[in-house]
């Protein structure tokens, strides 16, 4: 076998790997592991519930209802930081604690409402997600168990009337997140629901996210980062493919400081366990783009070496092909299917770009995109 035969085998037993093969040994190793037994209590500390809201007057209204609905038995305090607003929040966020503040980015934002916090829990949400009625309960639940500092809970997307399959994609993540749990601690979380430990907050470059950056620097730092599924919350995406691929961009060009310099691939502080999940989940999953373009050079120079490359080669110009078709045939799932992965896997190298040529700014615009 060829050095290039090697190099192209290589990208694609990765690519597998990451995408499919780790889901499959995270679901071994959990089955003959015990894991971490949930510890059980009755106790309900004081929370903290913060919203970190930048021009969010469209929903603000129904995002406090929705935190005043909550099934909560214990002391809650409910806070909307307006970051630097400059239409309707700060006045449509009645009947809670507000905080109106300078334009500085979600993070500091979030840094001003802790300041200000009572709870021993500090939870945290997005303006435009919607809360089920126990789900705070059920995500302050695993802090009985004192190694525990961050819980994320279950997001799942509303259908978008469009086509964009970020749905499918969080169901798919949801799981591995499961799996990953029960056997040590999530690599990630995300921003629409998610709780720490009021010790255990820490303060992060404002380029950043909690959501990345939380859960590997909890590790680090003896804590347990878990996931709860029984606390679930519901959004709407971006109903087009196209805008999911800008909103990634986006969330990708925060995301590289964190990868490339912002600890994350330091072992240092992790187990053997937490290293593996790192690797097969963070590291070769960003990786993906480079492996494909690896793949595909690869593959146009093994032609004329065996049948197997020109069948190799005709399938991945398939799936990018079946994801131009998708436009063509938007009721078709597997080409919706196609696009969605060839476009968000393109988010992970264009956001990098963005990061390396134009910096990271800490402030940023939600995709706003609705339906036609």
């Amino acid at each position: 076998m060829t050095i290039t035969a090697v190099i192209f085998w290589v990208a694609i037993a990765l690519i597998v790997y990451t995408h499919v093969g780790y889901a499959l040994l995270l679901r071994a190793l959990v089955a003959v592991r015990a894991g971490h037994a949930p510890v059980e209590s009755s106790e309900t500390p004081s929370v903290s519930l913060i919203v970190a809201a930048h021009d969010e007057g469209e929903v603000i209204e129904e995002k406090v209802r929705n935190m005043r609905a909550l099934e909560y038995p214990g002391q809650l305090e409910l806070i909307v930081a307006s970051d630097g607003s400059t239409d309707e929040t700060v006045g449509r966020s009645r009947d809670v604690k507000v905080l109106d503040l300078p334009r500085r980015g979600k993070v500091p934002t979030q840094d001003a409402a802790v300041d200000v916090a009572t709870g021993e829990i500090v939870a945290f949400s997005d303006a435009n997600t919607f809360w089920d009625p126990d789900a705070l309960h059920a995500l302050v639940r695993p802090f009985t168990d004192p190694r525990v500092g961050y819980v994320c809970g279950q997001l799942s997307y509303l259908s978008p009337g469009g086509a964009n399959q970020e749905g499918a994609y969080w169901r798919y993540e949801n799981w591995v997140r499961g799996l990953e749990s029960r056997l040590g601690s999530v690599t990630a979380g995300n921003g629409a629901i998610y709780a720490v430990r009021r010790e255990a907050y820490m303060r992060l470059d404002p380029r950043t996210s909690h959501d990345l950056s939380f859960p590997f620097n909890m590790v680090k730092r003896g804590w347990r980062a878990v996931y709860e599924p029984a606390a679930g919350a519901v959004e709407r995406p971006v109903p087009s493919i196209e805008g999911e691929f800008r909103r990634k961009r986006r969330m990708m060009s925060h995301a590289w400081p964190t990868v490339l310099w912002g600890g994350m691939l330091s072992p240092r502080g992790y187990g053997l366990t937490y290293a593996f999940e790192i690797l097969s989940h963070r590291a070769l999953r960003y990786a993906t783009p480079f492996l494909h373009g690896i793949a595909l050079a690869a593959n146009v120079l093994l032609l004329g070496e065996g049948w197997i490359y020109t069948v190799t080669l005709a399938g991945q110009f398939a799936v990018i092909g079946a994801g131009g078709l998708a436009p063509l045939r938007p009721r078709s799932r597997i080409p919706a299917l196609c696009r969605y992965y060839v476009l968000m896997t393109t988010s992970l190298a264009a956001g990098l770009w963005d990061a390396l040529l134009r910096g990271t700014p800490a402030t940023w615009e939600r995709e706003r995109e609705r339906p036609s």
